[in-house]
């Protein structure tokens, strides 16, 4: 941007000069000139006069880079999850009881509790352990993986599910997922304030934007938000099976913004479950799963079988809704992309994409690659189930989580978080998918490491890993170089600034 180039347009009221900062990987220090909220210029420090009325932000050295994208969250459940009975470090089915006795004790007419995992336990959930601590209060209790639930008998008779709950308590897939989504049915109000707080929490992350899959109708929820003034992050919200002839009557396609959200609300993917997870052990594999208890299926469940896939692959596409697979093992993940490339052949080139991918059969690299399905995987998830899936994938671990040969044979990644299964915090997935380590534990099968420049364009929703002209100015700026710093750095990354569309979200110079 010349001078000429600057007098010849009068800079917007927001016209801002982040001054002094540097770009991954870079040494020099440059100055980003943003106007009317966009990138207008980055250039070296001090070459470019701005115009007086531009507010300057000396930042000092620190590093800017583009706004962050957590591509798949479900951010009503992420919002609810601190104010739910804490499990995430329960050892044992008699440990979970325990912490539900002593939240009945102290008075509580109802438990909820989150974050369970089973998979390595030493004793398995019962619906009597459950009601030897709680009597008539109805408990719930939701796994980490949102796949399973494990309940009392007064739970599952307020829900109407004492069938599906028979004498162990555990409800898993569309059992878990009805359950889950009453627990969720909670007053606009309450619910909107609480996601609008975890929303400027992900702000103070550098997150400027979610794909949020909460199984809800998210076309009113946020226009409501929006609104409200709920403003602190851009969202695309999914659309499930059961609202298809809704979405279709709304005349919803992805990409399109929800008229009065300002653009910061657009109408996301047609999201589809086809199997279960891990933790659960309803990943739907190949192989069967070894030392499954008798109830569990060997080689884990179908949610949503071939024939069923199919129509509602092309019911969506018919209308303008792109897919969202999820699809977790090996079988899966191959019949997915059966599915899709019967729907389309080459046709789904950076919209369509494959939710988790956590185990993959090596010929289907090339097909996502092929078919231009995008890879949409959260790495951290490798860090909470690599004991887990050295138990139960043993054998077949160096084909989970293969984050590096996704990339390798062309295949766009987009990394998320899950949440609430693992924090919103994009800077967690990039260590993670980085590392492969946490808490200083050897790294698991650091041959799908991926660099760091690659996780951080993986992490901006298609912008990439610099901050260019003429982009809009979704933008963060933290206090290391993300593609030099350390995986402990990373995973604890500090934010001083956010900006959306050239606008502060948070704040911390």
């Amino acid at each position: 941007m010349s001078r000429a180039d600057a007098a010849a347009r009068p800079p917007a009221p927001d016209a801002l000069v982040l001054a002094g900062a540097r770009l991954p990987g870079e040494a020099r220090p440059v100055d980003v000139h943003l106007d009317r909220g966009v990138v207008r210029a980055v250039v070296p420090a001090g070459s470019v006069e701005p115009s007086p009325a531009a507010r300057r932000l000396e930042l000092a050295g620190r590093w800017v880079v583009p706004g962050l994208w957590d591509r798949h969250v479900h951010l009503s459940q992420w919002a609810m999850v601190s104010r739910r009975l804490d499990l995430g470090g329960v050892g044992s089915a008699a440990e979970a009881a325990a912490l539900v006795a002593a939240s009945v004790t102290g008075g509580a007419d109802e438990v909820v509790g989150f974050g369970y995992r089973d998979g390595l336990w030493p004793d398995v959930p019962a619906i009597d352990l459950l009601d030897a601590v709680s009597g008539d209060v109805p408990v719930v209790l939701v796994s980490a993986d949102l796949h399973s639930c494990w309940v009392n008998r007064a739970a599952a008779r307020r829900h109407g599910l004492a069938e599906a709950a028979g004498e162990t308590g555990v409800l898993r897939e569309d059992d878990c997922f009805r359950l889950v989504r009453e627990l969720d049915d909670l007053a606009d109000d309450v619910l909107d304030a609480w996601v609008d707080e975890a929303s400027r929490a992900a702000a103070a992350r550098g997150v400027v934007g979610v794909v949020d899959l909460e199984m809800r109708w998210n076309r009113d929820d946020w226009a409501r938000r929006a609104a409200g003034g709920a403003d602190a992050l851009r969202v695309r919200f999914g659309v499930y099976t059961r609202d298809l002839d809704r979405a279709q009557s709304a005349g919803l396609r992805t990409g399109d913004e929800v008229e009065g959200t300002g653009g910061l609300v657009r109408v996301g993917p047609y999201k589809v479950i086809t199997d279960g997870s891990l933790n659960t052990r309803t990943a739907w594999c190949v192989d069967p799963y070894a030392g499954l208890a008798a109830d569990e299926h060997p080689h884990g469940l179908v949610n949503v079988p071939y024939d069923e896939l199919v129509p509602h692959l092309r019911h969506a596409d018919r209308i303008g809704l792109a897919p969202a697979v999820h699809a977790i093992g090996d079988r899966a993940n191959e019949r997915a992309l059966d599915a899709l490339e019967a729907v389309r052949p080459g046709g789904w080139r950076g919209r369509a994409s494959i939710e988790h991918a956590q185990l993959l059969r090596r010929d289907d690299l090339a097909r996502f690659a092929a078919l231009g399905v995008v890879a949409s995987v959260q790495p951290e998830h490798a860090m909470d189930d690599r004991d887990v899936a050295d138990l139960y994938w043993a054998g077949r671990t160096d084909r989970a989580f293969m984050l590096r040969d996704l990339a390798a044979a062309g295949v766009d990644l987009a990394l998320g978080s899950d949440a609430p299964v693992a924090p919103l915090d994009p800077w967690i997935a990039i260590a993670a998918a980085v590392g492969r380590s946490r808490g200083g534990r050897e790294p698991w099968h650091p041959e799908q490491a991926i660099d760091a420049r690659v996780a951080l364009a993986a992490s901006t929703d298609g912008t990439g890993a610099e901050v260019r002209r003429g982009r809009v100015a979704d933008l963060a700026v933290v206090e290391h170089d993300p593609l030099a710093a350390s995986v402990d750095e990373l995973r604890g990354m500090p934010v001083a600034l956010t900006l959306l569309g050239g606008r502060v979200t948070h704040d911390a110079l």
